[in-house]
């Protein structure tokens, strides 16, 4: 969605000159599948076409680039010159914009020739710009840096053991204690795929602090939304009274608690299974699927082989087996007892609930 003109009025007419948007800029092509663009797409809370639009009270006007909704896809220097508007915030005329990364940054120092990974072309040399490059160019004047997805916060598959990359998250690049000129740390919301609506809500938090309406946004150390990622998948899971009371499941298709089966849930942050997936339904334990760690910095190396249950889930689970198991024999007791009606919902002549009666 292109941005409007100075001279365009708020009902699309020409009249004096409007507010000027917030940008928001959209860098994918660190790195990644674009699963986090598409994730987007199904946001509900709120949807991409109320933030574009700026359908929400409190918003201001937003001008959103973005390969996946930008109809502008013309040639360098044409009329409809999509990477026009990244060179536009470089140059410092676009005030303020919002960069969002998505892909893990590749280490481009590491080789004698050619690119990892690149974003239009420099019109001065016609040769690809990196990454990496528009980062350095783009970062210092944003308002705030959003990164995406696991691959652009901490990267990812992509900087795993053994990668030919060198890749890494844009903390790692820009530094962990980077401030943008607004005074805001980079932003992460991590997952393989993000949640739809988690990314809707951060952008959309950074986008009301934009107008002074929100105070700095909160963040862990891993610079994570703490309001979306301070408790654990286990905490919010359909499963955990499955843990609680020992029960485990030996195969998927199971609805016992998946420990047994390589789940991390217990210690792995995220609000999926609590939140759902769409609308709240969906989640991977709340499906069938372990949680395999994709919001954490350690991921993926960390949480392989999956499937393997991990460290410390043995002992965990025995305990449980063998204090759930007493916990099982109360609670059937009692479920005995509260599964049957009072004795005196019954016909008869007599009054047998208690009541005295003033008759």
């Amino acid at each position: 969605m292109s941005a409007p003109t100075d001279t365009q009025g708020a009902a699309g007419g020409v009249g004096p000159a409007a507010e000027a948007p917030v940008h928001i800029l959209w860098i994918n092509a660190g790195l990644s599948c674009d699963g986090d663009s598409v994730a987007l797409t199904a946001a509900t809370q709120p949807s991409i076409e109320e933030i574009a639009l700026g359908a929400l009270p409190g918003l201001p006007k937003i001008a959103v680039h973005w390969p996946l909704i930008d109809f502008e896809n013309g040639p360098v220097g044409g009329a409809d010159d999509f990477i026009e508007w990244f060179f536009k915030a470089e140059r410092g005329e676009l005030e303020p914009f919002v960069l969002v990364v998505e892909g893990s940054i590749p280490n481009e120092a590491i080789k004698p020739e050619g690119y990892w990974c690149g974003f239009g072309n420099n019109p001065e040399t016609g040769q690809p710009m990196t990454t990496s490059e528009w980062l350095d160019r783009l970062a210092p004047k944003a308002l705030a840096v959003l990164a995406v997805g696991t691959c652009a916060t901490y990267g990812g598959i992509h900087a795993m053991a053994g990668n030919p990359t060198g890749a890494m998250g844009v903390p790692d690049y820009l530094g962990w204690d980077w401030r943008s000129k607004a005074g805001i740390p980079i932003v992460c919301v991590p997952g393989c795929p993000t949640h739809p609506d988690n990314l809707a809500e951060t952008i959309l938090y950074l986008l009301y602090q934009a107008t002074g309406a929100a105070p700095m946004i909160p963040l862990d150390e891993a610079l994570r939304p703490t309001w979306l990622f301070g408790k654990t998948v286990h905490e919010g899971c359909d499963r955990g009274g499955y843990y609680e009371q020992g029960d485990f499941a030996e195969e998927y298709g199971s609805p016992q608690c998946l420990v047994k089966l390589g789940c991390w849930g217990p210690v792995v942050k995220c609000n999926v299974p609590k939140r759902g997936w769409i609308n709240g339904v969906g989640g991977c334990p709340n499906v069938g699927g372990i949680c395999i760690g994709c919001t954490m910095p350690g991921f993926p190396d960390k949480f392989m082989p999956f499937m393997d249950a991990p460290p410390g889930s043995l002992v965990s689970s025995v305990a449980s087996r063998s204090y759930g198991s007493v916990v099982r024999r109360l609670r059937r007791i009692t479920e005995k007892k509260l599964d049957t009606e009072p004795k005196w919902r019954r016909k008869g002549r007599e009054l047998t609930t208690g009541y005295a009666k003033v008759w």
